[in-house]
């Protein structure tokens, strides 16, 4: 087996850490931004432990920022042996971010109290900044990396989970606040997916990544070490660059950036194709204990 291979950051690599942070904290802002000046005051909720803090201080009065850190730790610790430190350090990174500016936009002027242009424009906005969250590979809500844990263990679709929890916490809200609320709550949510989408680059649940590339066993191994998924070795011919080796694995959209790092950091000349899967057929996507490499 070969061994993993250690590089110490060059200036590149320092540059773009330094600029995933920054996108994460802008999508930590705008996100606290829509929360604070949108959705609270017309007690619209968001889904995950943000729909539950926003529930908790509405009936005992604790600050927002306070309830969704405290709340979001337990998921952290959780998630902090499984996920990989890079991805733990993000997530607590944006949770920090978002938590301190929920505090810093609550004392403003609220944007509106129409509902429907809480719904419209918070679902919008707060879209944006959980996009670019995501697409820097971090993380706002700690009910994602359960639902992720859960992935990787029971193969239970992320998408799936995530929406699973939201819906019971609307259904909760409605009885809390009246179901008027828990549906304008949904609604917020499907615009916010939607735009959420988009600004990821048309996210999916589930994607392919065809690598073509000169170190396929280094680039197989971390993927299936760091990422628990398998991958399907070919040989390929390109036509002017002659004999190449091609790899294939199928993997959420969580993994994406985490599987664009080790590829940069192992072989930044592979050529990667990432395509969308509307359906899985078969199994042997995911790591299984009996497999040594």
């Amino acid at each position: 087996m070969k061994k993993s291979i250690i590089r110490k950051p060059d200036g590149r690599t320092i540059l773009r850490l330094l600029l995933e942070f920054l996108g994460i904290g802008a999508g930590s802002v705008i996100a606290a931004f829509a929360i604070e000046e949108f959705l609270v005051p017309c007690t619209i909720l968001d889904g995950g432990i943000v729909g539950i803090s926003i529930m908790l201080n509405n009936k005992l009065g604790i600050p927002l920022g306070a309830l969704t850190v405290g709340l979001n730790v337990p998921f952290l610790i959780i998630g902090a042996g499984k996920m990989g430190k890079k991805f733990i350090v993000k997530a607590a990174f944006a949770m920090v971010v978002f938590s301190v500016f929920l505090e810093v936009f609550a004392p403003m002027v609220n944007a509106t109290q129409e509902y429907l242009l809480a719904v419209c424009f918070g679902g919008v906005i707060l879209g944006i900044g959980v996009g670019l969250v995501i697409r820097f590979g971090g993380c706002l809500d700690g009910t994602e990396t359960v639902a992720i844990l859960l992935n990787k263990k029971f193969k239970m679709p992320v998408g799936q989970t995530v929406l699973v929890f939201n819906v019971v916490i609307f259904i909760v809200a409605g009885f809390i606040f009246g179901f008027d609320r828990a549906m304008y709550s949904l609604l917020t949510y499907f615009i916010t997916s939607k735009v959420l989408d988009i600004v990821e680059s048309g996210l999916e649940q589930t994607k392919a990544a065809m690598i073509i590339t000169n170190d396929a066993k280094e680039i197989s191994h971390q993927i299936y070490h760091r990422l628990g998924r398998t991958v399907t070795i070919m040989e390929g011919e390109g036509l002017v660059s002659g004999k190449k080796v091609v790899l294939y694995c199928v993997l959420t959209r969580f993994e994406i950036h985490e599987l664009k790092d080790i590829i940069k950091n192992i072989d930044s000349s592979a050529f990667i194709a990432i395509s969308d899967v509307s359906e899985i057929i078969g199994k042997h996507v995911k790591k299984t204990e009996d497999i040594k490499l």
